[in-house]
């Protein structure tokens, strides 16, 4: 069974950084896609940042510039978020996602349980 485990968040204030990891366990071959959204409360859930297994990368646009996405491990099953520029606007639930996920019961798509994210201003 595969499962996400994210670490990192916090409270920071204005202008700080943090760094999100995201690492995913279980018997997996590949996974083609790692990311991060994030849901504010009362908004929908939005994307922030994607990276693929064949190095490409995609943002929001209201974190280009701040935001870095990477991915670590032998087998590309860990993914990182590294935040600079924290602003208020950024204080959400962020959530990690794997999509494209293959094992021996075929292909799959798995969400991490959320870590929070406080900016204060």
């Amino acid at each position: 069974q595969v499962q996400l485990v994210e670490s990192g968040g916090g409270l920071v204030q204005a202008g700080g950084s943090l760094r999100l990891s995201c690492a995913a366990s279980g018997s997996i071959f590949i996974i083609d896609t790692m990311g991060w959204y994030r849901q504010a409360p009362g908004k929908q859930r939005e994307l922030v940042a994607t990276s693929t297994s064949g190095g490409g990368t995609n943002y929001a646009e209201s974190v280009k510039g701040r935001f870095t996405i990477s991915r670590g491990s032998a087998r590309n099953t860990v993914v990182y978020l590294q935040m600079n520029g924290l602003q208020p606007e950024d204080t959400a639930v962020y959530y990690c996602n794997a999509r494209g996920v293959f094992t021996f019961n075929g292909r799959d798509d798995y969400w991490g349980q959320g870590t929070q994210v406080t900016v204060s201003s």
